[in-house]
């Protein structure tokens, strides 16, 4: 299983698509009821073996490519490359990165 936090905005609905699993198993695996209420802080843990790198990332405030690469364990250059950046200190939250072919 995997610890998240949960971040504003989030639903449980949201993050098990994101890490590729059902808002049910989460549900289970945390002792949540419906309506499946969660807030910003919350740990919950995950019916997932490891976090994989999700195929796009929309871009929040503050991060950096450097951190989302270091987040993912991916390689800077390519996620350079597969969003065809030529300056790695120019992303914007709300902008949609492709991490993965």
């Amino acid at each position: 299983m995997v610890t998240y936090t949960v971040r504003p905005g989030n639903t449980l609905y949201a993050i098990a698509q994101f890490f590729g699993t059902n808002p049910e198993e989460i549900a289970e695996a945390n002792g949540l009821v419906p309506p499946y209420t969660i807030f910003p802080g919350q740990e919950l843990l995950l019916p997932i073996e490891e976090i994989r790198s999700p195929r796009y990332y929309v871009v929040r405030p503050g991060d950096t490519i450097l951190s989302i690469a270091d987040r993912y364990g991916l390689e800077l250059e390519n996620i350079l490359s597969l969003n065809k950046l030529e300056n790695p200190n120019i992303i914007y939250p709300g902008q949609i990165l492709r991490l993965t072919k």
